[in-house]
C-alpha cells in the first residue's frame, strides 16, 4: 500500500471560520487530525534514543509502552523524555516496565511535565527512554499527538 505525506498540520471539517452564530451553517467546525508514531524499544542500554520525532509546538495526547518481554534487573522502570531533557514527560523512572501488557504513560503530578505535554516546545523533539538498569525488556513505544496545536 502506498503512503501519502502531508506537511501538516491537517485540519478536517466543513467550516473553517466562524462568521455567525448558527451551528452547522456559519460556525467553525474544523479540528486537527490526531497523529501517532510507534517504534520498537528494548532495555539493552541505559537509554533508548528513539527515531520518534515530535514536531515543534505539538501537544502530546497519549503515550503507551507495550511490553512484550518484561523489563528485568534490580529495577524494572523507565522514564520518557527527549534528547536534552530525559525527564520532560515523566518523572525519572516513572514508567513501570515490569509487567506484560500496555502501560499508559502519564505526566504525573508536575506542572512542568503537564506543560511539556501541552506544548513540546519550539523545536522538534526526539524521544528518549531512560532505564533504571540494562536488561532484557522488549516492547514498543506509541505516542499520539496533535501537530502544531499551541495550547501551552
Amino acid at each position: 500500500m502506498a503512503n501519502t505525506t502531508f506537511s501538516g498540520p491537517i485540519l478536517a471539517g466543513t467550516i473553517k471560520n466562524t462568521t455567525g452564530t448558527t451551528v452547522g451553517t456559519d460556525m467553525k467546525n474544523t479540528g486537527q487530525v490526531l497523529m501517532s508514531q510507534s517504534e520498537a524499544v528494548d532495555q539493552t542500554a541505559a537509554t533508548s534514543t528513539t527515531n520518534i520525532i515530535i514536531p515543534a509546538n505539538s501537544q502530546l495526547v497519549s503515550a503507551a509502552l507495550s511490553v512484550s518481554v518484561v523489563w528485568s534487573g534490580a529495577a524494572t522502570t523507565t522514564g520518557l523524555g527527549y534528547v536534552g531533557d530525559a525527564t520532560a514527560f515523566t518523572a525519572a523512572l516513572g514508567i513501570a516496565g515490569g509487567t506484560l501488557g500496555i502501560i499508559d504513560i502519564t505526566a504525573g503530578a508536575s506542572k512542568a511535565r503537564v506543560d511539556a505535554w501541552a506544548d513540546v516546545g519550539s523545536t522538534d523533539r526526539r524521544l528518549l527512554l531512560t532505564h533504571n538498569n540494562t536488561g532484557t525488556g522488549v516492547g514498543w513505544l506509541t505516542v499520539t499527538y496533535i501537530q502544531n496545536n499551541n495550547v501551552g
